[in-house]
C-alpha cells in the first residue's frame, strides 16, 4: 500500500508538471515578445491559484525580484549607434527607412545617453503591480498589517525597484510596517557574487551536458543580415562589422518596449523574425543561467534561514524581499530546479523544455508561500510561484502546488551542503 501511495506521488507531480504550461514553441508564437528573452518586459498578467487546503492559511513569504524594465545596461550601445548613422547619414549609405530610423533615434539621443541602465517608468509600475498583486492574492495575511524586511543589491534600478514595491504595499495597508536596506552586509541575501559582499565565495562552475551535443542543433540565421540591408545601401567606410551592426539593432529592438519607445525602428525588425530565433537563443541562455547555479548558493541558504525563524517564532515577520538581477534570478531557478530548469539535457532540443529565457526577464519573480494549519501538529506547507504563476520543485507532493516544508529543507539544505567553495576572495 505504501508503494501504491509513493507512485500516486510521484505520478500527481508528473502531471502537474505537464500540465505546467503549454509548450514553448507554442508561447513563444502567441506572444513573439517573450523571445526577447531576458529582455522581455513582465507581462502584468494575473493567473488564478489553487485554494490553500483546508485548514490552512498563508502566513509568510520569501521573494526574490528582478529589477523592473529599464534602458540598455551599456552606453556602448547608445554610442555606436550614434556614431554609426551619422556616418553614414553623412555618406548618403542610409535607406529611406533607415533616414526614418535615425530621425527618431536622434530625437531620443539624450534621453537614452543620460539614462543608461537606469529604471524606466515602466519598471516602477511593473513592481507597483506586482506588489499590488501579491497583497490581493493574500489580503487575509496582510491585512492586520505587520513588519516586512526589504533588501536589494547596490545597484541604483534594484534599489527603485525595491522602493516601488515597498510604496505600493504600504499604499495597499499602512499597517504594513516595512524596513528597507541596501548595503554590503545583506549581499548574500540578494548578490552574493558581488566583489563587494564581505561574505563572498567563489564555487564550482560547470557546463550544461547539452553543449557536448550542440551541433545536433541545425540552425542557420541571416537576420543581421536582413535588417542591416534594410537600414543602410552600403557599409562600406563605416565603423563596425556586419555581424556587430546586426546584433546592435537586435538589441537595441528588443530593448524598446522597455522604455516606451517602441516604434522608434519602423519596420526595420518583426517580433515574428526575433521570434524565429528563439530556440536557439534560449540555448545559450541556458548556458549563462546554468554555469553560475552554484553562486546561488547563499540566497537559498538566505531562503531557508529566514523562513526557519519565523517557522520557529524568533520572528513575526510576513515576508523578506529581495530585489536583484536576472544574473542571480535565472541561476537560482536552475538551482532549485523550478519547473524542471535543472534537468540539464543531452540534447539540445529538449533545453526548451526545461528552461525558457523570458522567465528571467525585466521584474520576472519568485515567490514562496508558505501556510500553516489551525490544527496543531500539521505540517507547514510551501507554494512556488514563478511570474505570478504556480510552477513545479523538484519534490513529491501529493498537495501539488503545495509542497512539505521539511521535505523543501532538507532537499535544499542537502543541495547546498553537497557543492563546497572552492575560495573566499
Amino acid at each position: 500500500m505504501k508503494k501504491i501511495f509513493q507512485a500516486l506521488i510521484l505520478c500527481g507531480f508528473a502531471l502537474a508538471s505537464w500540465a505546467q504550461s503549454v509548450p514553448a514553441l507554442e508561447q513563444v508564437k502567441a506572444d513573439p515578445r517573450k523571445a526577447y528573452g531576458t529582455d522581455y518586459p513582465y507581462s502584468m498578467q494575473t493567473y488564478a491559484l489553487t485554494k490553500a487546503p483546508k485548514g490552512y492559511k498563508a502566513f509568510y513569504i520569501s521573494h526574490y525580484g528582478r529589477h523592473g524594465s529599464r534602458y540598455y545596461w551599456n552606453d556602448m550601445l547608445y554610442r555606436d549607434l550614434d556614431s554609426l548613422l551619422t556616418k553614414a547619414h553623412a555618406k548618403n549609405q542610409l535607406t529611406a527607412e533607415g533616414e526614418a530610423f535615425r530621425t527618431k533615434f536622434m530625437a531620443a539621443k539624450t534621453e537614452l545617453a543620460t539614462s543608461v541602465s537606469e529604471l524606466s517608468q515602466l519598471g516602477w509600475e511593473q513592481h507597483q503591480y506586482i506588489a499590488r498583486t501579491m497583497y490581493n492574492n493574500f489580503e487575509d495575511m496582510f491585512k492586520n498589517g505587520g513588519d516586512v524586511y526589504a533588501i536589494s543589491s547596490l545597484t541604483g534600478r534594484c534599489v527603485l525597484s525595491m522602493a516601488s514595491f515597498c510604496q505600493e504595499l504600504t499604499q495597499c495597508n499602512p499597517k504594513i510596517e516595512i524596513r528597507e536596506e541596501s548595503a554590503r552586509k545583506t549581499l548574500d541575501g540578494v548578490k552574493p557574487d558581488d566583489r563587494q559582499n564581505p561574505n563572498y565565495q567563489k564555487f564550482p562552475k560547470s557546463r550544461p551536458r547539452f553543449e557536448a551535443n550542440r551541433q545536433r542543433f541545425q540552425y542557420q540565421d541571416n537576420l543581421r543580415e536582413k535588417i542591416v540591408s534594410r537600414v543602410f545601401t552600403s557599409t562600406e567606410g563605416l565603423p563596425g562589422n556586419m555581424n556587430a551592426i546586426g546584433s546592435n539593432l537586435i538589441n537595441l529592438y528588443t530593448s524598446l518596449p522597455s522604455i516606451g519607445h517602441d516604434g522608434m525602428m519602423g519596420n526595420i525588425i518583426s517580433d515574428e523574425e526575433i521570434a524565429a530565433r528563439w530556440e536557439n537563443e534560449n540555448l545559450g541562455s541556458y548556458t549563462w543561467v546554468f554555469e553560475p547555479r552554484y553562486d546561488m548558493i547563499p540566497i537559498l541558504r538566505d531562503i531557508i534561514k529566514k523562513a526557519d525563524a519565523v517557522i520557529g517564532g524568533q520572528t513575526t515577520r510576513l515576508a523578506d524581499l529581495r530585489f536583484g538581477h536576472d544574473t542571480c534570478l535565472g541561476p537560482l531557478t536552475v538551482l532549485m530546479g523550478i519547473n524542471g530548469a535543472d534537468i540539464d539535457p543531452e540534447d539540445p532540443y529538449e533545453v526548451k523544455n526545461c528552461y525558457q529565457n523570458w522567465q528571467t526577464g525585466k521584474a520576472s519573480n519568485l515567490q514562496l508561500i508558505f501556510y500553516h494549519s489551525k490544527k496543531p501538529g500539521q505540517p507547514v506547507l510551501i507554494k512556488c510561484l514563478l511570474n505570478g504563476q504556480e510552477s513545479t520543485l523538484p519534490l513529491p507532493s501529493d498537495l501539488y502546488p503545495y509542497y512539505r516544508w521539511e521535505d523543501f529543507k532538507k532537499f535544499y539544505t542537502d543541495r547546498c551542503d553537497s557543492v563546497t567553495a572552492t575560495s573566499n576572495k
